[in-house]
């Protein structure tokens, strides 16, 4: 019989877990702070829990464990990139940034992904696995245990589709966000993702107060096509209707990302349809200069090109803003140092 990975459930699960066993509910609240309030992986050491159950734990659970495999620190921002090992030898990656209002981590979803975007470096290799919801939470408090930090702000914009990962990554907000567990706020939690409609309709009725930012990168079906494979099972019409019912059943507003190429999605037309498909949405968009790889051969603009496109889009009403580029020097952007660490291992 499969054990149960026991880092992986959330807080109403371990509760129902140990009253199955005979035990009292409470023993369900201890091993969940101690998971992800102690952030503790080692259940023999748990002394809350009575010998006769430690041991009965230790044949029936598994515990997911992750170990610093490579970091990396930026002489740039402070940024520091982690590769992170998995049970299984896998490699994930995670970034954590330093802001005044607090650090933020960027955590990854999936080992690889499978959607495809073509100036992504996640998807070079396909997906190999989802990750489960503890191997989600481990990013974050070995991240912190490494640095001595507290994260402020989680964004799932790592490697991965988080909706493709949808039932784990929900597991994951749940568990982080536990006032028994890590306790942070749900509204410093940003979910990114490709555009899948189906699951954006399911995370709207889910009606958390969290971030949802889209990655749209063209107002043109046949151009957005050419970038990102996921545009040929959804329309932009599609993800935007998408996106008003979101807005309307959470009331939060939609981020989008716009990674700017150059003469692709950078040109007068690309904006003026933005300024037209976003009209009446409630929303932000956040200018991406583009990170090239190897195996896309587009050029970024440059920064008065990029200055231009936000003062242009902005007199459609809309807010806009141009991200800080952060830890340059250690190929922060998604997917782009594992890759390099798995090519060489090949």
């Amino acid at each position: 019989m499969d054990k149960v990975e026991i880092n992986s459930l959330t807080f109403d699960e371990l509760k129902e877990f140990v009253v199955n066993l005979g035990e009292k509910s409470y023993r369900g609240e201890q091993i969940f702070s101690y998971f992800h309030k102690n952030k503790k992986v080692d259940i023999g050491e748990l002394h809350l829990l009575p010998r006769d159950l430690r041991e009965s734990l230790k044949d029936i659970t598994e515990v997911r464990k992750m170990d610093i495999f490579k970091k990396y620190f930026s002489k740039i921002d402070n940024t520091v990139k982690y590769l992170f090992l998995l049970d299984d030898m896998n490699i994930i990656e995670t970034v954590v940034m330093e802001y005044k209002h607090g650090y933020s981590i960027c955590i990854s979803t999936q080992v690889g992904c499978k959607m495809g975007c073509s100036f992504c470096a996640s998807t070079k290799e396909g997906l190999i696995r989802n990750l489960t919801p503890a191997e989600m939470v481990n990013q974050i408090y070995l991240a912190e245990k490494d640095l001595n930090i507290n994260i402020s702000n989680i964004v799932l914009m790592g490697s991965g589709e988080p909706l493709d990962n949808y039932d784990n990554s929900l597991k994951f907000i749940d568990i982080i966000s536990h006032s028994k567990g890590h306790n942070i706020s749900l509204r410093d939690i940003t979910l990114s993702t490709c555009g899948l409609v189906p699951r954006i309709y399911d995370l709207a009725d889910e009606n958390l107060p969290i971030t949802l930012s889209i990655s749209l990168h063209s107002p043109f079906d046949e151009e957005r096509r050419k970038i990102m494979p996921i545009a040929r099972r959804y329309s932009i019409d599609e993800l935007i209707e998408a996106c008003k019912y979101y807005v309307n059943k959470t009331n939060r507003r939609i981020t989008f990302e716009y990674t700017l190429i150059e003469n692709v999605n950078d040109r007068d037309i690309d904006i003026k349809e933005l300024g037209r498909i976003l009209k009446g949405v409630k929303c932000h968009i956040n200018l991406i200069p583009l990170n090239p790889i190897r195996e896309y051969k587009e050029d970024r603009p440059s920064r008065k090109n990029i200055e231009r496109v936000q003062r242009e889009l902005m007199k459609y009403n809309i807010s806009v803003t141009i991200r800080r580029e952060m830890g340059g020097d250690i190929s922060a952007s998604c997917g782009q140092l594992r890759r390099s660490v798995t090519q060489n291992n090949k």
